[in-house]
């Protein structure tokens, strides 16, 4: 089979770094703090990919909109706390490192901080395996296609020759909006259906699935 893609972009938060559980506790957490109504499980893991203050605003009510930023503050100190205990998925560098083996480029856009991302790729180790990242203090938040347009652009990769892999709706709504392909990975915030529902090219369960999946098409 024929060279299919010459940039493979992952998201980070349940896609790479198995971090949903972490991020759902930091936010419940967070609305304890405030004596906010705290989410359930479902609705905190929904909101995970979008900018920080527009995921939380969704648990703030309109009439205590003020307390939006002591939210966020909140949030953070919880999901800085214990973090070096949060791993990669399995199969994670082995993953990377057989994608990068094939000569294409290898990317992160992720609805993380630049400061977090560069503190998790400093805790796993693996910030060599990318060839460029970004993050939602350099570009639009997901869906916005902005990431995918900026990586295309940098590297000079047609959007058709771009596969996004995301855990979230927001990440293949992301790379319909770009004009690029998607590939949901159902270990991490979203359901399957949610996935379906955003028409990916494939739906796979697990990295080294994934990994199955993209070699062909690798060339």
């Amino acid at each position: 089979m024929m060279r299919e893609f010459d940039l493979v972009v992952f998201d980070w938060d349940g896609t790479l770094m198995d971090s949903t559980s972490h991020i759902v506790h930091a936010i419940q957490q967070a609305c304890r703090d405030l004596a906010l109504p705290v989410p359930a499980r479902d609705a905190a893991s929904h909101v995970i990919g979008l900018r920080l203050a527009d995921a939380l605003r969704r648990f703030c009510p309109e009439d205590r909109a003020e307390q939006l930023p002591a939210l966020v503050d909140a949030f953070r100190r919880h999901y800085q706390a214990n973090l070096d205990q949060v791993t990669l998925f399995d199969a994670a560098r082995e993953t990377l490192e057989t994608i990068r083996a094939h000569g294409v480029f290898v990317a992160i856009a992720t609805g993380s901080s630049r400061a977090g991302l560069e503190r998790a790729l400093g805790v796993v180790g693996i910030a060599e395996l990318f060839d460029a990242t970004r993050t939602v203090d350099e570009c639009h938040s997901k869906p916005h296609p902005d990431m995918l347009l900026q990586l295309s652009d940098f590297f000079g990769v047609t959007l058709s020759r771009t596969v996004m892999i995301g855990d979230t709706s927001h990440d293949l709504l992301m790379a319909q909006n770009a004009g690029s392909h998607g590939v949901g990975i159902s270990h991490g915030a979203h359901s399957d259906e949610h996935l379906r529902q955003c028409q990916p090219r494939a739906i796979v369960h697990s990295l080294p699935e994934l990994s199955s999946w993209l070699q062909p098409r690798l060339g």
